[in-house]
């Protein structure tokens, strides 16, 4: 009997409606670091056809200047020629941003530890953001501890945008899609490529056989490990045929709605809050990228071969609620000898996640495309795997 099995993972472009929103969330985060590294910011982005519209919450000394953020981010992202009906010119610019909750404010400014302890004998710390569970994963499915079907999916994707800005392949539009499907045998090994999915913008005038045949050529031979691919494998380019009308004129995008791309495409758990926009106070980024660094560390140790982090806190309080590990019985030692040892090594109070983890830095736009884990193309503070000697030695 065959107990292999199916497993599979996608990625949105830049160009997506959901991802030009996080795009935008973000580039205003990070400018509003680089003139006030202590802002306080909650950014939602909406659009559609003939408007962008920004609101949400930020505190801040920095003068942003939203218009000018929102036009140069869409313009980077290539939505530039007016037969793509959408570009930095001939939209409508809404800004509806407000001040953060004095509530929330003073939690977070002085946490509930702090306001219980006797100030002389205890430092001040800031209390989480919000409450909520996070989660981090790590695996060695990859030299970058990441699983491999999201990895291939954001790999395509990174190679159809390379393709479309040099002009390689002329005719490609912003928006796209990717989806890979995997195969694995009962050990949970990956055996080969089963489907590959793309689904991809285009201009007037191409033949979807044509797009099929560039695509495989350029972009699936060069992305996929051919010893993965075999005579079974299927290629699915653009099942829906015609695709010309994309981002936001073919679809109304927002901030947030693309959390498993984000993170690890779903071979693991996700506690539901989304990274664009949010300053690391809010421990639904800061809290995701401290359990990354915890998973990724504890792989380092070649203790376990996968790991998932469960972090959970309450809103105004600085020490979580809870901490899990689980590495699916992959360990060499039980799951709370490694908790105990994470205990010990990484403190996960917000302040010192940030101190750590140099949060308070326009670092984020660069994340909002293309996965917040893994990038090696990106010299991300979460990634390092700094601790694992100290983990080694807590165990």
């Amino acid at each position: 009997m065959n107990n292999n099995y199916l497993f599979t993972s996608e990625s949105v472009s830049e160009g997506h409606p959901d991802k030009m929103c996080d795009q935008i969330s973000d580039a205003i985060l990070d400018e509003c670091f680089r003139q006030d590294n202590f802002s306080r910011v909650a950014c939602e982005t909406a659009v559609g056809t003939g408007f962008a519209m920004v609101f949400g919450e930020i505190t801040t000394k920095a003068k942003v200047d939203y218009e000018k953020i929102i036009k140069e981010t869409i313009k980077n992202i290539g939505y530039t020629k007016e037969e793509y009906g959408y570009t930095p010119d001939n939209i409508k610019i809404l800004n509806y941003i407000g001040e953060q909750s004095q509530d929330i404010k003073a939690g977070v400014d002085n946490s509930l530890e702090t306001r219980e302890s006797d100030a002389a004998q205890s430092s001040k710390q800031e209390g989480a953001g919000d409450q909520g569970m996070m989660f981090g994963y790590a695996c060695d499915e990859t030299d970058i501890k990441m699983p491999l079907a999201i990895t291939l999916a954001h790999q395509l994707l990174i190679k159809l945008r390379d393709s479309r800005k040099s002009s390689e392949i002329e005719y490609l539009r912003p928006d796209s899609k990717s989806q890979v499907t995997l195969e694995y045998d009962e050990n949970h090994k990956v055996c080969r490529v089963d489907t590959v999915l793309i689904s991809t913008q285009h201009d007037e005038g191409v033949s979807n056989e044509q797009i099929k045949k560039d695509l495989e050529e350029k972009i699936i031979q060069n992305v996929i490990p051919s010893n993965l691919l075999d005579g079974d494998t299927k290629t699915i380019v653009n099942p829906s045929g015609r695709f010309v009308k994309g981002g936001p004129v073919g679809d109304a995008g927002l901030t947030g709605r693309k959390i498993i791309v984000d993170t690890y495409g779903g071979a693991a758990k996700h506690g539901g809050g989304a990274f664009s926009g949010k300053d690391p106070t809010k421990v639904d980024r800061s809290a995701a990228y401290a359990a990354r660094h915890i998973a990724k560390n504890i792989l380092e140790t070649e203790i376990a071969s996968k790991a998932e982090v469960q972090l959970s806190y309450a809103i105004g309080k600085a020490e979580p609620v809870s901490i899990m590990v689980n590495t699916f019985g992959t360990s060499k030692v039980k799951d709370n000898i490694i908790e105990n040892a994470v205990k010990k090594v990484f403190d996960l109070r917000p302040s010192a996640i940030i101190s750590r983890l140099g949060l308070r830095n326009p670092i984020y736009q660069q994340t909002a495309t293309y996965g917040h884990f893994g990038r090696k193309d990106l010299n991300l503070p979460w990634e390092k795997t700094n601790l694992a000697a100290d983990l080694d030695k807590a165990f």
